[in-house]
């Protein structure tokens, strides 16, 4: 027993250490290690605007109005646009959707769309993900007699829009404690509406016949859209992604068990399958498919269509890599061009606009810097433009403020992503408007940037009772990374190259324990190469994160190899 105990306060102070060193006060530990909405969520009344936009829609329930949500074609825009039908859904109200195609209508509510929802009898559009910088859209769609609310958390200008409510905790009039919240995604804004709109509805005594909405079965959208948008996971997002993991497992919502099936996934999902395999197939629809198949499939009731909806999803999201692959390709050989600026910029004629977004975050983690990919239409030389920042270097203001400037025609984002539309002839003008706002920032940022460890151990050490114990840090996204040990010192007993260009290895220990470990796409690498060929004799620290392979008869404890340096 006194052993049993000694783990078990060891396994607590290691649990311990990591939150306190992602900036968990130490009283506040313990609603940490099991985030709640209870403990996490805010009052909604508290951001600008909710409290009109709930009463706004309430109205258009009780009076039976059409209403029309319309969202962006990417997850976060595929699942707030799910999350609000399905809550008008269980309030008794069709609710219908539009969703623009990202090749012929581009991002973001144009005026022509909302004008047609009006003359379609909709007197309510609620645009998600988007709208925050739609002055233009927006002013036609007042003229034409449509109220529209937004619900958005990218950047915004000093003038809001004309819209009858602007609900994002970005807004430049927010309070303090309010902009705390700048890191949701737009589903999660989303979520806090649908709150305020349920106590708006109670007090309106609309519940005296009805049941209420369950308000938790919502939240494994919030978790996908949250963890797909890449959005930081602290504090109300961290809650957001745990509550939101366990309805997932749960599998009430048909097109998400589908999704769930054809991601190939056979145990309950985790925070990464929901960047790596769930919001990759609900993307390839807006990417290079139809851009209504992730909301269909989200809200859809019919088992046999959500697997039909979920299986082109996985076909489109293959073709998509081929896709992407090319334009990657096309793209690097640019980089040699570039010189050393400090945001790179690449673009090709005719490259795809669907695949740009990822191409960009390719590029970013290749050369350590923000990178633009934009995709230039022959015909009409315009180019559209997808951008991915690092920590520190706030893309989506040096875009706004490059369009403030007169050099796109359209831009907006939030700090580590943003997107463009730009003239061709105006591209080494951006590029240069770039370099001057950003190469400062942009040098802090890398110099400040170090490899930081959480744990140092032995060979021995790297167990599955291990990663047991940092995994109950989770959920780990930006903001919120997994836990990176060190391991060593350990002498490298076969090195090799597998699949594609990733480097496996196998090391063992001065206390006789070995273990395996693997690094993706990095055949290529210093590290690899030093592995490879120049590791006889040698002794190594290996620094990486620890993870279950459970591919054998039994779990085994392996590392994701990031780095390795001499131990002597």
């Amino acid at each position: 027993m006194e052993l049993e105990s000694d783990a078990s306060g060891l396994e607590n102070d290691i649990l311990r250490q990591l939150l306190l060193t992602r900036g968990v006060a130490p009283e506040d530990v313990t609603r940490h290690i099991s985030p709640t909405l209870r403990d996490f969520l805010p009052d909604p009344a508290m951001f600008q605007d909710m409290e009109t936009a709930a009463e706004r829609i309430a109205q258009a329930i009780l009076g039976e109005e059409k209403i029309t949500i319309y969202g962006d074609y990417d997850v976060d825009g595929a699942t707030s646009a799910a999350l609000l039908i399905d809550l008008l859904r269980q309030l008794g109200v069709e609710a219908h959707y539009y969703i623009p195609d990202r090749l012929l209508e581009g991002y973001g509510p144009s005026g022509e769309a909302l004008v047609r929802l009006a003359e379609e009898g909709s007197s309510l559009v609620v645009t998600v993900d988007c709208g925050a910088m739609a002055f233009d859209a927006l002013e036609q769609a007042r003229a034409a007699g449509l109220d529209v609310i937004v619900v958005d958390h990218h950047k915004c200008a000093a003038e809001n829009p004309p819209a009858v409510a602007l609900v994002n905790p970005n807004r430049l009039d927010e309070s303090d404690e309010a902009a705390s919240h700048g890191h949701l995604a737009a589903v999660g804004v989303a979520f806090l509406l649908a709150v305020a709109l349920v106590r708006a509805l109670r007090n309106r005594s609309f519940f005296s016949d009805e049941k209420e909405p369950d308000l938790m079965s919502l939240l494994d959208l919030v978790a996908l859209g949250t963890v797909a948008d890449v959005a930081m996971l602290k504090s109300l997002n961290r809650a957001f992604v745990t509550q939101g993991l366990k309805v997932m497992a749960r599998r009430k919502r048909i097109g998400m068990a589908s999704l769930i099936d054809a991601s190939r996934i056979n145990r309950a999902p985790q925070s990464s399958d929901l960047g790596f395999a769930l919001g990759p197939r609900i993307n390839a629809g807006g990417r290079v498919g139809e851009s209504t198949l992730g909301v269909r499939l989200l809200t859809t009731q019919d088992a046999d269509e959500a697997r039909d909806i979920a299986a082109q999803l996985s076909s489109l999201n293959e073709d998509r890599r081929a896709i992407e692959a090319q334009v990657q390709e096309e793209a690097e050989s640019q980089i040699l061009a570039q010189g050393n600026h400090a945001v790179q910029v690449f673009s090709g004629e005719g490259w795809h606009p669907g695949v740009i977004g990822i191409v960009a975050g390719r590029l970013k983690e290749k050369t350590g810097k923000p990178a633009f990919a934009i995709a230039v239409d022959r015909e009409g030389g315009i180019g559209k433009g997808s951008g991915r920042s690092i920590s520190g270097v706030d893309l989506g203001a040096a875009v706004i403020a490059a369009r403030e400037e007169g050099l796109l025609l359209a831009g907006g984002g939030h700090a580590m992503a943003a997107g463009i539309t730009i003239e061709s002839s105006k591209l080494g003008a951006f590029t240069e408007f770039l370099q001057d706002r950003l190469a400062n920032k942009v040098d802090a940022a890398r110099a400040s940037q170090v490899l930081q460890l959480d744990l140092s151990i032995a060979s021995g050490g790297l167990n599955p009772a291990l990663v047991e114990v940092l995994e109950q840090a989770g959920p780990f996204g930006v903001g919120w990374p997994a836990p990176r040990i060190a391991v060593g010192p350990v002498r490298i007993v076969k090195a090799d190259i597998v699949g594609k260009d990733h480097l496996r290895i196998i090391a063992a220990g001065e206390d006789g324990k070995s273990f395996k470990g693997i690094a993706f796409r990095a055949g290529e690498t210093e590290m690899a190469q030093t592995l490879l060929h120049r590791s006889k004799g040698r002794r190594f620290f290996l620094m990486g994160r620890a993870k279950i392979d459970d591919w054998g008869s039994r779990p085994a404890a392996e590392l994701h190899l990031e780095d390795a340096a001499f131990a002597d």
